[in-house]
């Protein structure tokens, strides 16, 4: 970052080209002033010299460091010299652009004989007279004084007396706040297209009111002098951004917290109702399977209980029962995808079990011979237990026992009722007609 600001820095405040002199090169001492290292600084610290008094230097050399709010630069020699005294030293705070900061001395100067030379007020000290600017600050300042007489000559008569003397018109508005200000920092390059547009010179600028910061010159003040614009354009703008760049609080109110209202209650879609199931019942004798289990129980002395008959004859009733008329199951879903349903898509297995009406709560009793007593219960003089006679459990979903006719019952969904009536069917045959068929 220095070396792009010490480029640039040199390249604005370099002269072209070292001037050829008429008089004597000695004994000639020169004021160093503070240079304004950009078109805004107005002020700046310095750091530290990098020089001592009577040190020579060579163009190029860092002769100072310089702090601003900014940025910390450093200042180089344009030419080769001689660091004769210091007036500002090291840790220097609020130092004016165009201040003396030192006094310069040419190479070979004798500096015994030389004389520190009187201190120009900044005004003058910072740039030459505007009337015949030296080519240094021609440089520095990016007009040439000779092309701009000659744009001033080639300008139209019309263009020189509008830059001259205003117009009716504009004369007639109302004055500028600002006032004609010599202009003792570096011209903005606005402001310089500017005059060289409307044929003014720099002279000329120390004679339009500016209304910048700190007595600056603007654009809008060169426009308004020839005319372009209304005479109180810039101090309007300048008044109205200074007022809108600060919030004005005096006139916000506080408003009201609002009451959040209830929101109306959406009325709950009414779901449709279920539909009801249908509970299908049959009338099924079981005198054949009673007939059945007492033969078994003469001839290979078991006894099978009526819920092995009746759990027998469901698993062989749900066997490709009818498929149902409501929405498919997610086992038909799932078979449909891996193309199981293709095989037999007409029947299906169904999950069926009846709850059965009129059959007692316990089936037959069955007795066991009493245990002998065992050896180690002799030893220990210890009595066995009396053994209870075995109980089976009672079938689950059956009231009561009849031996002719007992109601089959079984809760069919919308839609199946066909199937619950086919199983009940095939419940009915096979224990009224083929009991037999249960036993093995």
């Amino acid at each position: 970052m220095a070396g792009v600001l010490r480029r640039s820095s040199r390249l604005l405040y370099a002269p072209s080209k070292r001037t050829f002199r008429t008089s004597a090169a000695y004994n000639a001492a020169q004021n160093f002033t503070m240079p304004a290292m950009s078109p805004t600084m107005t002020e700046g610290n310095i750091a530290s010299w990098q020089v001592k008094e009577g040190d020579s230097f060579s163009a190029g050399d860092v002769l100072l460091e310089i702090e601003t709010d900014k940025a910390q630069m450093d200042v180089e020699a344009q030419e080769d010299g001689i660091l004769f005294k210091i007036t500002q030293s090291d840790g220097s705070k609020g130092v004016k652009v165009g201040t003396r900061i030192a006094v310069l001395a040419d190479p070979g100067d004798d500096l015994s004989s030389l004389s520190v030379p009187e201190e120009k007020s900044s005004s003058t000290s910072s740039t030459p007279k505007l009337a015949t600017p030296s080519p240094q600050e021609e440089t520095k300042g990016g007009i040439d004084t000779a092309k701009s007489s000659e744009s001033q000559a080639e300008a139209p008569p019309s263009s020189k007396a509008g830059a001259a003397t205003p117009s009716s018109e504009s004369s007639s508005a109302s004055k500028p706040s600002g006032k004609p200000t010599k202009q003792k920092y570096p011209l903005y390059p606005s402001v310089m297209f500017a005059l060289k547009e409307h044929g003014l010179s720099k002279a000329d600028a120390d004679k339009i009111p500016a209304t910048g910061p700190n007595g600056r010159l603007l654009k809008g003040d060169v426009l308004s002098y020839v005319g372009s614009i209304a005479k109180d354009y810039s101090s309007q703008q300048s008044a109205r951004l200074t007022k809108l760049g600060h919030m004005d609080l005096s006139k916000i109110q506080v408003v009201p917290a609002e009451t959040k209202t209830k929101a109306a209650k959406k009325e709950e879609a009414v779901a449709p109702p279920t539909p009801a199931d249908t509970e299908i019942a049959l009338p099924i004798s079981l005198s054949a399977v009673i007939a059945t289990q007492k033969r078994v129980k003469d001839t290979l002395g078991i006894t099978l209980p009526l819920g092995v008959f009746i759990g027998r004859a469901s698993e062989l009733a749900n066997e490709d029962l009818p498929l149902a008329k409501g929405k498919p199951t997610a086992d038909d879903l799932f078979n449909s995808i891996i193309g199981a349903d293709q095989v037999d898509s007409r029947s299906s297995r169904g999950a069926y079990f009846p709850y059965v009406t009129g059959l007692s709560a316990a089936s037959p009793a069955t007795s066991t011979k009493a245990k002998k007593a065992d050896v180690f219960d002799e030893i220990l003089g210890a009595k066995p237990a009396p053994r209870r006679q075995a109980v089976l459990p009672p079938l689950v979903g059956t009231e009561g026992v009849a031996t002719t006719t007992n109601v089959f019952s079984v809760t069919a969904k919308q839609g199946e009722e066909q199937r619950v009536q086919t199983y009940l069917e095939r419940m009915k045959l096979v224990l009224e007609a083929e009991p037999g068929r249960l036993v093995l």
